[in-house]
């Protein structure tokens, strides 16, 4: 979590294609679910839907993401904006 969290305040961050930046949050959102931090993995995933919605919208790994974020009671509730998984 400490490389996305270097990777991402770095300027080469925002020259990547915004669909490889969503990816990439999915990816960091999917590594907070595992270290019991819906909190850090809710943000992920926000910051996705910023900038490439379609990434949480339409990719199966956002959506799948998604639904285990908002099953915990301690996730942000600023979730309920993104669109509900399938």
């Amino acid at each position: 979590m400490a490389w996305h969290e270097k990777v991402t305040d770095r300027d080469g961050w925002r020259w990547l294609p915004v669909e490889h930046r969503a990816a990439h949050l999915i990816d960091a959102a999917r590594a907070y679910l595992r270290t019991d931090d819906p909190i850090s993995a809710g943000r992920a995933l926000m910051g996705a839907a910023r900038v490439a919605p379609a990434e949480i919208r339409h990719r199966p790994a956002g959506r799948d993401v998604l639904a285990q974020v908002v099953r915990d009671a301690t996730a942000p509730p600023t979730l309920v904006h993104l669109p509900p998984p399938r």
